[in-house]
């Protein structure tokens, strides 16, 4: 993080503490109950993801452009869920709430990074949905392989790069007081508000990004399905265009689960509890990647049809060992 530590070739010396302290979710009776589930929600997360992405790497029938869509979210589920639940449990549950400084950048990167993959996934399946209902006699041309590798790939970039400029304008703040972070993770917003020094870039992040990462992913799913339904009114009719639609139902289901409590909580960010607004953000982190599998994936009629051929085929295999 030099290059964001030094301004036209003078050395500039930040004051960084030595840990910072997290310390949301303070005062709740019977909140050990919640990490309790917490630990649950974690355990599905992992086991639901890891199934997922073990059917589509092991059944060649899964090798389609959208599958790579599907591994990438299930995938984005997993790290998310293992970077941010087992540090927020051993927070809290445990009474750690001590963090050192470079601990505290490296949680917010993974934590932020997944957050952000999360919406862009979504954006991803709606160009899927899109190009599946209204174009279906050039998806085959406009969604390969190809195509799905490198625009999961440009988005992985812009999200990995996006939050490491939000670390590295984090190392050019100044602590000289406050080092508690009223949040359950290291969150963005509550360090650089901590700082004794100019946070104006900081600021400016805070607010270009979430236009970025949220409300313009929004915008774009939410114009998708527009032009979904006004084709299908067009050329269908009400039975078929009801048969199309219910191949978005699993998706919008994941849209509304990711985009509603966030819009809830921004929207009453002033008006709600700190303690309601920290809890409705941990369960935003933790609810998508534990129903994303079950929802989208483990309701769809390949992904069953797959489960059921690897079982029938290890059945076999076993029968076979026997004899």
């Amino acid at each position: 993080m030099e290059l964001f530590n030094s301004a036209l070739g003078k050395n500039i010396t930040f004051v960084h503490p030595l840990y910072f302290i997290i310390s949301g979710l303070s005062g709740i009776p019977n909140i050990r109950h919640y990490y309790v589930f917490l630990f649950l929600v974690y355990i599905v997360s992992v086991v639901a993801n890891t199934t997922v992405m073990a059917v589509i790497c092991l059944d060649h029938n899964l090798r389609t452009p959208k599958y790579v869509a599907v591994f990438n979210l299930a995938l984005v589920d997993l790290i998310g869920s293992c970077a941010l639940v087992p540090k927020v449990l051993d927070i809290f549950l445990f009474n750690h709430p001590y963090i050192s400084y470079n601990d505290c950048l490296t949680f917010l990167f993974f934590c932020y990074t997944c957050l952000c993959m999360q919406s862009f996934n979504l954006v991803v399946l709606a160009y899927d949905r899109l190009i599946a209902i209204t174009f279906p006699l050039h998806y085959q041309v406009k969604v390969t392989h190809r195509f799905m590798f490198s625009l999961t790939a440009f988005f992985w970039m812009f999200a990995v790069i996006a939050v490491l400029i939000a670390v590295g304008l984090l190392t050019r703040l100044s602590f000289c007081e406050s080092v508690v972070i009223n949040s359950y993770f290291c969150d963005h917003g509550q360090i650089y508000r901590l700082s004794c020094n100019d946070h104006f870039p900081n600021y400016v992040l805070s607010c270009l990004y979430p236009v970025l990462i949220f409300w313009l992913p929004l915008a774009f799913i939410l114009l998708s399905y527009v032009y979904i339904v006004f084709t299908l009114a067009k050329v269908a009719t009400v039975q078929q265009g009801l048969k199309s639609f219910k191949t978005c139902i699993g998706h919008l289901s994941l849209v509304a689960i990711y985009f509603i409590p966030l819009l809830i909580t921004f929207t009453l960010m002033e008006k709600i509890h700190p303690n309601a607004r920290i809890i409705n953000l941990s369960m935003t982190s933790v609810f998508p990647p534990m129903l994303n599998p079950i929802i989208y994936v483990l309701q769809t009629q390949e992904i069953k049809e797959s489960v059921k051929r690897l079982l029938k085929i290890r059945g076999k295999a076993k029968i076979a060992v026997k004899t």
